[in-house]
């Protein structure tokens, strides 16, 4: 037994945990748990635990439905809305692995699936790094007459309101992510009324993942527990601003960031700029797993500051990808942004998907275009094509369709995760082809 896991034996009974809840995500994204009693972890480290993977969304056939999970002891927490105002009698949580019965990483595992591609690029010499700047709505928990949420507020970005709801949610969010490790670097309103921003600080990007599904859950049981209703939908409604969450990326090669070179333009490197290329050549083929729902559609090309063409730019926030400012005196903080990405994606496969694309414009050292120095979305069709500027896909129909004929996508999910991901968005495309909607009522019903 290695270190990690005697400490979190020793925590465990210190504390006097009572349960800890063994976390893992499925395909979609969806956070699933199950928990244990603190007698069983030994053999849940040496072991694992069993479980039905034919019930999980992605996870294994029925006829191959035994499935193991494995907790990995870096990733455990107490959780701090479970127990006694003393921290004892609570409940704690690990993320888990998800193995076959012979003790194999499974190929339909999100988390093994950045894994492996994390295992690629440091072959390549690389660690990749990510920090993302998480937008969500807090609502009413009853809706209006129409059937539509209530936001709890009528701000908009920045704006301090006196006695708002959003400053102590923020408080009492931030506090409880921070008892779990993950750390935080700012906060505030954003533009929607309701709509509010943290982000969270750098780190590698399975730790990040992992906080990022920690903090899709903080943010609903702190939103429960004061009377709200939270939400990630990328957008929830009309004629008000999408949640977004882009993301920084950086690629270090050791302690040095392999984006950054003095006297570059812009500070970024033959590296970064190959990152970038890799980015913009393959945007298109990730789009369905970076925005994977019917609605990631209606916040992509919605307006406001989604991002709706494969483009990039210094400090032009119309771009897919753009390259920050940073002070001159840091050139470590060299990194991209990555905008299309919304909030109820599955962050382990975007961010292999991401890493994957940039990977691979490195390794053909593909060249970057020219970027936009005009707001992309002020241009005309025709100036668009004139400069090379594609759109990404306008639906989830379109995106899919593009993502079936990709090999990068198909290699870095695997066959398991990759088929089932199209079966799974063709299913939720014919679901909404079949749906009428209020907007078609409104429309129809008094000229037809």
């Amino acid at each position: 037994m290695d270190r990690q896991q005697e400490f979190v034996l020793r925590t465990v009974e210190e504390r006097d945990v009572r349960f800890v809840r063994l976390w893992f995500t499925d395909v979609l994204g969806s956070l699933k748990s199950v928990a244990v009693a603190p007698a069983e972890l030994e053999a849940a480290f040496t072991e694992g635990i069993g479980f039905d993977g034919s019930t999980i969304e992605g996870l294994a056939r029925v006829v191959e439905s035994d499935m193991l999970v494995r907790p990995d002891p870096s990733t455990f927490a107490v959780l701090p809305w479970r127990g006694g105002p003393d921290g004892r009698q609570g409940t704690a949580r690990m993320f888990c692995d998800v193995l076959t019965p012979d003790g194999e990483p499974a190929g339909q595992d999100p988390r093994f699936v950045l894994k492996r591609t994390l295992a690629k690029a440091a072959e390549a010499g690389f660690a990749f790094y990510t920090h993302p700047e998480i937008e969500f709505y807090l609502f009413e928990k009853d809706l209006d007459s129409q059937g539509v949420p209530i936001p709890v507020d009528q701000a908009g970005y920045f704006d301090h309101v006196p006695a708002g709801v959003a400053h102590d949610f923020r408080r009492e969010a931030i506090t409880m992510l921070e008892a779990l490790g993950i750390s935080v670097e700012y906060s505030h309103h954003e533009n929607g009324p309701g709509q509010n921003e943290i982000d969270l600080r750098y780190a590698d990007a399975l730790s990040t993942a992992d906080n990022i599904m920690t903090f899709r859950t903080v943010v609903k049981e702190v939103a429960y527990s004061q009377g709200m209703q939270a939400s990630f939908m990328p957008r929830p409604l009309a004629g008000l601003p999408g949640s977004g969450m882009h993301t920084h990326l950086s690629l270090f090669s050791g302690e040095s960031n392999a984006f950054h070179a003095d006297g570059a333009e812009y500070q970024l490197s033959t590296t970064g700029r190959s990152f970038i290329a890799g980015l913009l050549r393959h945007a298109r083929e990730i789009t369905a797993v970076t925005n994977q729902w019917v609605n990631s559609y209606k916040r992509l090309w919605g307006g406001s500051e989604a991002p709706s063409y494969v483009s990039w730019g210094h400090n032009n926030r119309s771009a897919l990808v753009r390259v920050p400012m940073y002070k001159p005196s840091k050139g470590q903080s060299t990194r991209v942004e990555y905008r299309a990405l919304d909030p109820a994606t599955n962050p382990y496969l975007a961010f292999a998907l991401m890493l994957a694309a940039g990977l691979k414009g490195v390794e053909e050292g593909l060249e970057l275009p020219p970027g936009a120095e005009d707001d992309v979305w002020s241009l005309t069709d025709a100036e668009r094509r004139a400069l090379g500027i594609e759109p990404l896909p306008g639906s989830l129909a379109e995106a899919v369709a593009v993502m079936e004929g990709s090999e990068l996508v198909a290699e870095t999910l695997g066959e398991g995760v990759f088929d089932f991901f199209l079966r799974n968005k063709r299913a939720e495309w014919d679901d909404y082809r079949r749906e009428i909607t209020p907007f078609e009522r409104r429309r129809y019903l008094p000229l037809l």
